[in-house]
């Protein structure tokens, strides 16, 4: 997943759609009233409109454009792939499930084959089945330059991926995608890929009727595999009408519960109204969720002096870190003590209350989220404590040469983001000033600062990043930042160390070659405790997330995928 605030957020990720963004893209919560506050299956009923009130449009709503954290929230109940994200609670959330397919994927011995299975009986919004031939279809369709967007694996994994121009160009389509029969597909890889099946999840495993295809129009009607239909898509997103797809049969699909008739999604709408609106529960507002808005610091402590309030919140915790960046390139911070020192010097108590307070921001000391999923491994290879450790910065820039302390420029975002802002870059500054260290600050607006940052020659040498997670792994963390193949001269780099190093990118070549997930995380966590001893980044916190729910909203579910409300679980009757 791409950084959110470099390259506009979809997880989103991200569910980020996390468009992730990150897009531009993610992802766990500990959340007791996650399964009590709405009330669970038992008070459950099919019927009713359900509202999104979001400040974000859900643009370019075809499955090729969309970069998205296990299929995203809205889209997936249009877009079904051929795995999805397990739809449950806390860490059984980060599950990659069947969708589509019978199973999550057969590999070949060295995880170059994919093989897969559709189930029986599944059909579009019209009737009509679905075949493996719609699947590889809709893959080929996202190598479309007009259809541009979507998450780059599959050009870089796909044998002939790198070349292939789509098939409004290319007729012929892949070879690496063959369909032997219509409910078999099997994909060849040009290098061990393990975690296959979390990249399945991915809106451009949607199928696609060929025939159905109106190119860049088809955002406006996408047909169906899902349990709801697109019948008004108005201003690119900003208005989404969804209604059942009657075709749809949850025989077939395990996940989506399609409580609500409707759901109705609203965006363009400033943050503060949504929570207002949501805290209100007026008329339909009361059967209303929010898919990307946060409540902020001050609403926050509102809503924690009202018990009602408080109780329809969800709470959810996203595979994301929030980091200080080196550009060893640059001195002072070509010499590691620097590095090293600053790392020290940090005072996390005050970043996490410049981030919101301990209620939105969890202290980090590993660059990995603290999630199983990831391979979390506690480390603290420059422990700080809460409040930094200015004495031993000091020895350290001593030994550096800067017996008489030294002065920096940390760069950071003018957005309010309570992320790389000025709140944040701030908290840095007066903690390093207590170990002899001047910080300047440079703030730079939104997309000033994203070229500035993402250019191997113009990255400054210190600075605010952070990064979320494409699916919940430490694949997608690890190897965008730490692998020197991915370092881009030419375009956007996320290498911003310029870590070049034999021996983490044999390991991650390794990791790779698993298809055992649970194993593959405990690699994930020692390379991350390894890489961690260079100091290339200082670890700052892990976000969480608060949002408010309409007062009749039933059934919330938030999975460590996510981190947030799954709208295909609720009910609001």
């Amino acid at each position: 997943m791409r950084q959110p605030s470099l390259i506009a957020r979809r997880v989103a990720v991200a569910s980020v759609s996390l468009v992730v963004a990150a897009g531009a893209a993610a992802c766990g919560p500990e959340d007791n009233d996650a399964k009590s506050s709405g009330g669970g299956d038992s008070q459950a009923k099919k019927g009713g409109t359900l509202s999104v009130l979001n400040s974000n449009p859900q643009s370019d709503f075809d499955p090729a454009r969309l970069y998205t954290s296990g299929g995203g929230n809205v889209p997936s109940l249009v877009f079904r792939t051929l795995t999805t994200r397990n739809r449950e609670n806390g860490a059984a959330g980060s599950e990659v499930v069947p969708d589509l397919a019978t199973d999550t994927g057969r590999p070949s011995k060295n995880a170059t084959v994919w093989t897969y299975t559709l189930k029986k009986g599944l059909t579009y919004e019209d009737g009509s089945p679905i075949t493996s031939a719609d699947i590889k279809y809709g893959i080929e369709r996202s190598f479309a330059a007009e259809l541009s967007g979507g998450a780059p694996y599959l050009r870089d994994w796909l044998i002939g991926g790198a070349d292939y121009q789509g098939p409004y160009k290319d007729k012929k389509g892949l070879d690496s995608i063959e369909t032997p029969d219509d409910l078999t597909i099997v994909f060849h890889l040009n290098k061990p890929e393990g975690e296959f099946p979390y990249l399945a999840t991915q809106t451009q495993f949607t199928p696609v009727p060929k025939a159905k295809d109106t190119g860049t129009k088809y955002e406006q009607h996408p047909v169906s595999s899902g349990p709801y239909k697109v019948v008004k898509n108005e201003n690119d997103g900003e208005r989404l009408l969804l209604e059942r797809n009657t075709h749809w049969s949850a025989s077939t699909d395990a996940e989506r519960k399609a409580y609500p008739d409707k759901i109705d999604v609203r965006s363009g709408l400033d943050s503060s109204v949504i929570n207002q609106r949501l805290s209100s529960s007026q008329g339909p507002d009361a059967a209303a969720v929010t898919t990307d808005t946060n409540l902020g610091p001050a609403e926050l402590a509102k809503v924690t002096g009202d018990k009602e309030l408080a109780s329809r919140v969800g709470t959810g915790h996203f595979g994301y870190t929030n980091y200080i960046a080196f550009n060893p390139k640059v001195k002072p911070f070509d010499n590691p003590k620097v590095r090293q020192a600053i790392s020290y010097a940090i005072d996390r108590s005050s970043v996490v209350n410049a981030a919101g307070g301990s209620s939105l921001a969890e202290p980090a000391t590993t660059y990995l989220p603290n999630q199983k999923s990831f391979g979390y491994t506690p480390y603290d290879h420059f422990p700080a404590g809460a409040s930094g450790n200015a004495a031993k910065a000091k020895e350290l820039l001593k030994e550096a040469g800067y017996k008489n302390g030294l002065t920096v420029t940390l760069t950071h975002s003018n957005s309010k983001d309570f992320e790389t802002s000025p709140e944040i870059a701030t908290a840095i500054q007066d903690a390093l000033k207590k170990a002899g260290i001047t910080v300047k600050l440079q703030g730079l607006e939104s997309n000033d600062y994203s070229d500035r940052v993402q250019s191997v020659t113009t990255e400054p040498g210190f600075f605010l990043a952070h990064w979320g997670a494409d699916w919940p792994s430490g694949g997608p963390f690890l190897a965008p930042i730490f692998d020197g193949r991915q370092i881009v001269k030419d375009g956007a780099n996320f290498n911003t160390g310029f870590l070049n190093d034999k021996s983490v990118n044999d390991e991650i070549d390794a990791i790779n070659k698993l298809t055992d997930l649970d194993q593959a995380a405990k690699r994930w966590g020692a390379l991350d405790k390894k890489i961690g001893e260079q100091a290339l980044t200082v670890p700052l916190f892990h976000p969480v997330y608060k949002r408010l729910y309409g007062k009749d909203v039933k059934n919330i579910v938030i999975s460590d995928w996510t981190g947030v409300l799954d709208i295909s679980q609720v009910a609001v009757k």
